[in-house]
């Protein structure tokens, strides 16, 4: 089971940190993906890093303000957000994938999150 936190109502320019912990199961052995979706768009790629945290890809739109790592000694995963923009908004969901790398594409992956909220005013 995988818990995405750290969402929350900021402003444009602000920062959050989500997390995605996992219980029951151990995120060392998954590629990790961020994804987001806002009201009536389809859920999209915002960031991925592979197994052992050192190689990471984002989305264009997010690229230089947010950043993906992972702690597997925490099993936790994080996503930083940083320069937030109203157009940022939207539910975050963390994503597990069986393998080595990530993938930009949901149905590649095999465990989700509940998804955590994020709404950036301007």
């Amino acid at each position: 089971q995988l818990q995405a936190s750290g969402g929350g109502l900021v402003q444009a320019g602000d920062s959050l940190r989500l997390s995605c912990a996992a219980s029951g199961r151990a995120l060392g052995n998954y590629a990790m993906g961020w994804f987001r979706q806002a009201p009536g768009k389809e859920r999209e790629f915002v960031a991925g890093v592979n197994l052992s945290g050192d190689n990471t890809y984002y989305a264009d739109s997010v690229k230089g303000r947010f950043t993906i790592s992972r702690d597997n000694a925490k099993n936790t995963v994080y996503l930083q957000v940083n320069s937030l923009k109203p157009e940022d908004t939207a539910v975050y969901y963390c994503a597990a994938a069986v393998g080595i790398y990530y993938y930009t594409v949901p149905t590649k992956y095999d465990y989700w999150g509940q998804g955590t909220q994020v709404t950036v005013s301007s």
